[in-house]
């Protein structure tokens, strides 16, 4: 697939339509943060997915740990496993490769 054209983004780089998200644009917006996605990284962008399903919101750090805890175990529910895979700001970064909003409190 040819990547999205930049009208396809907001000014922050996160994507307008969450239904126009795929494993394409994932690889273009994680290309963008400098990020070559492993197996690790699909499964807490899935994961985020998820949690986006059930809560109708992008999780905040806290909230995200706690759910990969729940989900993924206690070795994976850790903020500095999640830091290795999305460095800065893993809510941010992951949401925005997962193609979802913002998380609110991030600034």
């Amino acid at each position: 697939m040819p990547p999205l054209p930049d009208s396809a983004f907001d000014g922050e780089g996160f994507l307008r339509d969450l239904n126009a998200w795929n494993h394409g644009v994932a690889e273009q917006l994680a290309s963008a943060e400098g990020i070559a996605l492993t197996e690790a990284h699909w499964e807490v962008l899935h994961l985020l997915r998820a949690f986006y399903d059930e809560f109708d919101a992008s999780p905040a750090m806290r909230p995200l740990v706690s759910y990969c805890k729940l989900k993924l175990g206690p070795d994976k529910g850790k903020s500095i496993y999640l830091m290795q895979l999305f460095p800065g700001s893993p809510a941010k970064i992951g949401s925005k490769i997962a193609g979802l909003p913002k998380p609110d409190n991030c600034l």
